[in-house]
């Protein structure tokens, strides 16, 4: 039987913070890598943990740091979230959402009924509306049998002053209460690689994850069985990188140093 060979054409999954930019300022040599990425017509997509955002938030912060790609070039823990649902319950589920508006536009485009009257799910997300009062009813619905998820396990995120709290911080207050460990949805979950990829249409064996963070960008590419690519362009050091157990298969200074030509999936440097 004669292979197909579109399931081996390189493609490409991208963090965005501390890859493509941080805060404002965009980061050397990601303008360069995205332009070669659409000049060899590579699948790529931009994943991020953050689900406050919608995709069209996104494309229109790249636009304004020179980089022009559509809304179908982002995938957030959101979706990951709103797709993991659907899969769950695919005639129809309810759920109560802590959350901005990343998360409530993809559960409305899921047809996932957002409310507060004996919910299949609490799913906590970034949010600037955090309050005593949803704390409490997030846990009493818990308790009632609610299923507890979180868009993501990140405990802080990144401000122009410093680290603020994230996902992993917001939902802390009602696991500590109700003894109840929420699963989260996006990296290093490998259900949101392989959603991410299936949105794609790749196979993992040809994939590129490329990041800044050991923890979920490196680990998360790892366990989906994704060639891996670290960039020193964000949290990571040389020495951080180091401590783990696991390691990238690459290591760049940033993303203006990969060549999409070039560089070896994991399973043709092995065959090699």
């Amino acid at each position: 039987m004669q292979e197909d060979n579109r399931s081996y054409q390189k493609s490409f999954i991208l963090d965005m913070d501390g890859v493509v930019y941080t805060g404002s300022k965009l980061i050397s040599g990601a303008k360069d890598f995205v332009n070669r990425l659409k000049q060899g017509n590579y699948k790529f997509l931009f994943l991020t943990n953050n689900s406050y955002h919608t995709p069209s938030e996104l494309r229109d912060r790249l636009l304004t740091m020179g980089i022009d790609v559509t809304e179908d070039y982002f995938y957030t823990s959101a979706m990951a979230t709103a797709s993991f649902l659907k899969v769950q319950r695919p005639n129809g589920c309810s759920a109560y959402v802590i959350g901005g508006k990343g998360v409530i536009d993809e559960f409305e485009h899921a047809d996932i009924k957002i409310t507060s009257e004996k919910p299949d799910y609490v799913v906590i997300a970034e949010t600037e509306e955090y309050d005593y009062a949803k704390i409490i009813e997030a846990t009493l619905l818990i308790q009632e049998g609610a299923k507890f998820i979180a868009t993501n396990q990140d405990l802080t995120g990144p401000s122009s002053r410093g680290p603020v709290p994230a996902c992993g911080a917001l939902v802390a207050p009602v696991e500590k209460v109700t003894g109840v460990t929420p699963y989260f949805l996006g990296k290093p979950n490998p259900a949101m690689m392989f959603l991410a990829r299936k949105k794609l249409g790749v196979h993992s064996a040809n994939c590129f994850m490329i990041g800044d963070r050991m923890d979920t960008d490196i680990m998360g590419g790892f366990e989906s069985g994704m060639t891996t690519c670290l960039v020193l362009s964000g949290v990571t050091t040389r020495r951080i990188m180091n401590r783990f157990p696991y390691q990238p298969d690459y290591v760049f200074n940033n993303l203006g140093e990969i060549d999409p030509e070039a560089i070896l999936s994991r399973r043709n440097r092995v065959e090699r």
